[in-house]
């Protein structure tokens, strides 16, 4: 007869069931259980390999953005104000950390990313620390360096560019932009190739 293991020899003592039970009922309890972690292992990796393929997604986080790689430096971001968001990758530790986030570009096509108490937000570190990311507009992934705007009017041109572009995709004419933010963040982006 099968040596029943003492986590089992355990449950034995509490219930008194599994005493009553064949050696063919307890190798197909065994069976049953290994199956159901087995399957919980899957849809497990499952999971994980979806987040780190697909996302970022709404508000939740991703890692490795896919996509056409683009081929050449970009001049004029202007076709990304016709997007909602960028989805920006960063590198920080051994994954890479991708999000949604607002993107516009000037009327000379430089492009700027915006975060909203941004200090300490994982992607934002990261782009400190290392400011070479990648980009994802349209399903094309772009290689680009990061570089944090310090000074006030850097700040308010970036920041007025993007209430237009968003005045533009919510079909409405910007008459007036509300004051920035102290905790307003961005970032100049500049293409690598």
């Amino acid at each position: 007869m099968a040596q029943i293991p003492d986590s089992l020899n355990r449950f034995q003592l509490r219930s008194g069931r599994l005493a009553q039970l064949s050696t063919q009922q307890r190798l197909m309890l065994g069976g049953i259980v290994t199956l159901a972690a087995g399957g919980l292992a899957v849809l497990a990796i499952a999971a994980f390999a979806t987040w780190f393929f697909m996302c970022p997604c709404e508000r939740t986080p991703g890692a490795y953005l896919h996509g056409e790689q683009a081929e050449e430096a970009v001049a004029d971001w202007g076709f990304a104000n016709d997007v909602p968001l960028c989805q920006i990758e960063t590198r920080s530790g051994i994954l890479p950390h991708a999000i949604n986030l607002n993107c516009a570009a000037d009327q000379q096509g430089q492009l700027f990313l915006s975060c909203s108490q941004c200090e300490g937000k994982r992607w934002s570190t990261a782009a400190l620390e290392n400011p070479a990311a990648r980009i994802r507009l349209n399903g094309v992934v772009y290689p680009i360096t990061l570089r944090r705007l310090g000074s006030a009017s850097e700040l308010d041109h970036a920041w007025r560019v993007r209430a237009e572009k968003l005045a533009g995709l919510n079909g409405s004419t910007l008459d007036q932009v509300p004051p920035r933010p102290d905790h307003w963040w961005s970032f100049e982006v500049t293409s690598r190739s």
